[in-house]
């Protein structure tokens, strides 16, 4: 079993910028959940998601030498790109026609899929209720649910400590319920 290697983002880049297949593997096996649930709330479709993210990682590796640090994040360059890719798709002619066709094909049976975790999320009314929260607390937990940021990504992208992140998470969460219990 090969050690698990841990690169601060500089060093990440650094060896992307010189196309090390290992540090490749850590971007994807590190990004990829937080892009494809960014990329699963526009297309609402996993199988799809999971294409649009493959050929996200394949153009990301293709165009790396395009990321300049000084611009910003290296995250918020993948998941301009990824968005971008997805809104991309959602426009083509090809992806239209597909829906269309698969609309019509399952009209009859077109009842939406409910055991989807972000539909059940939805449908708890979570969006609204948000407008409720303190503004620190709302931006962090639209950030990590909406967003796909990790806790870590967030203190770094607001400029705090990870644990008044973490701290400020819990007590939106606790507030949440709350408004959840007495709806």
């Amino acid at each position: 079993m090969e050690p698990i290697n841990k690169y601060s983002e500089e060093e990440l880049v650094v060896l992307l910028q010189r196309q090390d297949q290992q540090a490749f593997s850590y971007l994807y096996d590190n990004y990829a959940g937080a892009l494809n649930n960014i990329i699963f709330r526009l297309v609402e479709d996993s199988a799809l998601a999971e294409d649009i993210l493959q050929e996200a990682f394949v153009k990301i590796w293709h165009n790396f030498n395009q990321y300049d640090q000084s611009k910003g994040r290296l995250f918020t360059w993948m998941l301009n790109l990824t968005r971008n890719l997805t809104i991309d798709v959602l426009r083509s002619k090809g992806y239209k026609k597909q829906t269309k066709i698969s609309g019509d094909e399952n009209s009859v049976n077109n009842i939406p899929d409910t055991s989807s975790t972000l539909l059940k999320f939805d449908s708890l009314g979570i969006r609204k209720q948000l407008a409720n929260l303190k503004p620190e607390q709302r931006v962090i937990i639209d950030m990590a649910y909406f967003s796909g940021f990790t806790q870590d990504e967030i203190a770094k992208e607001l400029g705090v400590p990870l644990g008044t992140v973490k701290t400020r998470m819990r007590t939106a969460i606790l507030e949440l319920r709350k408004m959840l219990q007495y709806n």
